[in-house]
């Protein structure tokens, strides 16, 4: 009768541990960035990108989705996807960044002039509840965004920090 019931207290604690681990397993999954992945090139030249963000809520990480689709337009160039988009970034020069810290910081802060290179109008509605996964630090989300490529690079020309 012991030994049942120790047998039977082991079998509970593996299938717990179990349940845990497969619970930690997928909100580590939602811990990684995934990359900004091309979906195509409109004819005014800008691009269709899938990109995610992170956020305790889901508007913050659909903000922060937007950002990063910017900025990987900006300073990685798109390597993910369709090949069609252009691969290469607007800024090549690795120390763009630091020299002009402060103008991109006044950039991308919420409601910076970031908002007015990005769209969302490609976005259907269903993709919202499609493209989510929980991470310990909050949601990551996948959202579809339209990135103008070339209004973006003459804004940089225009403030001085691309020197064509």
């Amino acid at each position: 009768m012991i030994k049942r019931k120790i047998l039977f207290n082991i079998f509970i604690l593996l299938v717990y541990n179990f349940c845990n681990a497969q619970k930690a397993q997928n909100n580590i999954a939602g811990d990684y960035a995934k990359s900004s992945e091309c979906l195509g090139v409109e004819l005014d030249g800008s691009q269709t990108i899938k990109s995610w963000g992170m956020g305790t809520r889901k508007i913050d990480a659909i903000e922060q989705a937007k950002k990063n689709a910017v900025r990987d337009v900006l300073f990685k160039g798109i390597r993910e996807g369709q090949q069609e988009c252009n691969q290469s970034p607007i800024i090549n020069s690795p120390n763009t960044i630091t020299k002009n810290e402060e103008y991109f910081y006044k950039f991308f802060a919420d409601n910076g002039p970031y908002k007015e290179f990005v769209s969302m109008k490609d976005t259907p509605f269903k993709l919202f509840h499609n493209d989510k996964k929980k991470g310990s630090k909050g949601f990551q989300y996948g959202v579809i965004v339209r990135v103008l490529r070339a209004e973006l690079k003459n804004k940089m020309i225009a403030d001085n920090i691309l020197i064509p």
